[in-house]
Order: structure tokens, then C-alpha cells, then sequence
């Protein structure tokens, strides 16, 4: 009984090697596909010059973006939080962090940084 399993468990054992190893040569990239193999990074090429100008506009598009992921990122708790909370704390909190998010959109919009066409 013991016998059949050990033999059972090798011959599993062997089977699942034989895949892995055959997955393992069939799936090996070419060598001579250049395009694959180089790194991408933001639509730079990286074998071209480090120093070349770079789009101040896309930094702070960047930036816009990073602010109101996080902001969304903070928001979405303080909804989950409302039966469990006092509800003057929470309006107060609430309607503190909208304002201070408006504000951040007025100045934005006033600075030019929402003309996406420009």
C-alpha cells in the first residue's frame, strides 16, 4: 500500500517536471526581436539622449492627476464611516476637505493648467 503511493507520488512528481520543463523551453522569446527586448519608459527611447526637453505640461498634468487619485483615495472611507460616526464631525470634516479640494481646482483652473489644448 505505502509502496504504490511512494511509486504513484514519484511518477507524479516525474510527469509534472517533464511539463514544467517543456512549458519552460517553448515559451523562450526569440533573441534576434529587438523591439521586444528593449525597455520602454514613457515613450522615451533609451538609447537616445537623457538630456533632451521635457514637456513641463505633462509634469503637472502628472501632478493634477497624483492630487485627485489621492483625493479619491481619501473620500471613499469617509463614505463606509458615516453609520459609525457623529454626523456633525463628519459633515464639518466632509465639507472642510471639499472646500480645501475646490479651492485647489479654482487655483488650477486660474493658473491655466486645465486648457488641455494649449
Amino acid at each position: 500500500m505505502i509502496f504504490s503511493i511512494i511509486i504513484m507520488g514519484s511518477i507524479l512528481m516525474i510527469i509534472t517536471s517533464v511539463v514544467m520543463i517543456l512549458a519552460s523551453v517553448l515559451s523562450k522569446k526569440a533573441l534576434t526581436d529587438r523591439e521586444k527586448c528593449s525597455p520602454f519608459e514613457c515613450g522615451f527611447d533609451p538609447k537616445s539622449s537623457s538630456r533632451l526637453p521635457f514637456s513641463l505640461r505633462f509634469f503637472l498634468i502628472t501632478i493634477i492627476f497624483l492630487i485627485f487619485d489621492v483625493e479619491i483615495a481619501l473620500i471613499l472611507p469617509m463614505i463606509l464611516i458615516i453609520p459609525i460616526s457623529d454626523i456633525l464631525v463628519w459633515t464639518i470634516t466632509s465639507v472642510i476637505f471639499i472646500i480645501i479640494l475646490i479651492i485647489g481646482l479654482y487655483h488650477e483652473w486660474n493658473q491655466g493648467m486645465l486648457n488641455w489644448s494649449n
